[in-house]
């Protein structure tokens, strides 16, 4: 796996330049046990105008994450001293920036799994260096995006959703989001009466087409029910509309 991307790191390379489309010093830290991977992502982001921090030792991750808050985490799924899926559990309470996981492993289940964690990707080893760059700079597009339209505030009864702090509220009190449920729950309530489709999901939040298989949206959608007051057996906010996607209710 590692030839594999080191082929393609060296065919960018030897590119007469690397023109990076994302603006900034944007921090990235790189949790991989595997050297020379880590070693070739980062000197290839570092090329494309981020700064990069590697740590291979899992029993650290959870501090590394805290103690730098980077602006995007990319974090492999099997580490030693702790995995990826406790690392992600354990930050999230404090942690609201992106978090990709990286795994060479394919099960559905661990890509499930790690969403409900609260990861905002999954990303399966090996990635092209070019796709893991656009994965990233999607996350990192929609975790400073401004509203659209001016749109900053919405409200539909005790539910408050404020697009400029990238809070949501439910009574007053603040609900604990990542930064893709955020994204999603926003996309949903600024359309709130008409049905959104999977693949107008994914086009709007990550760029990519929808193959028909990918269950991260449902299950982000699963997660967002219950902190917002919804009954995720019979909902009333986030309704599935069979075969299609699903609708936000506005208020009657």
């Amino acid at each position: 796996m590692v030839d594999h991307l080191e082929q393609q790191f060296q065919a960018l390379e030897s590119q007469e330049s690397v023109i990076p489309d994302y603006p900034g010093q944007d921090h990235i830290l790189i949790i991989e046990d595997d050297r020379r991977l880590a070693e070739l992502t980062r000197d290839y982001l570092e090329a494309n105008g981020f700064q990069v921090t590697l740590e291979a030792d899992g029993a650290k991750g959870v501090d590394r994450i805290l103690t730098l808050q980077p602006d995007l985490v990319i974090l492999d799924l099997m580490l030693p001293g702790e995995d990826g899926l406790a690392i992600c559990r354990r930050v999230r309470p404090n942690f609201a920036g992106p978090i990709m996981m990286l795994t060479a492993r394919t099960d559905d289940l661990d890509q499930v799994l790690g969403l409900e964690m609260g990861a905002d990707d999954y990303v399966p080893k090996p990635v092209q260096p070019r796709v893991l760059l656009a994965r990233m700079r999607a996350l990192l597009r929609r975790a400073d995006a401004p509203a659209p339209n001016g749109e900053m505030r919405l409200r539909f009864e005790n539910l408050e959703i404020d697009n400029a702090t990238r809070e949501a509220r439910l009574s007053g009190e603040r609900i604990d989001l990542t930064s893709a449920e955020f994204d999603l729950l926003w996309l949903l309530a600024r359309n709130a009466g008409r049905v959104l489709t999977r693949e107008e999901i994914f086009s709007d939040l990550r760029g990519i087409k929808y193959d028909g298989q990918d269950r991260s949206i449902d299950v982000r959608v699963s997660r967002i029910r219950p902190k917002i007051g919804d009954d995720p057996n019979q909902p009333h906010r986030i309704k599935t509309v069979r075969s299609k996607g699903y609708l936000f209710v506005k208020d009657s």
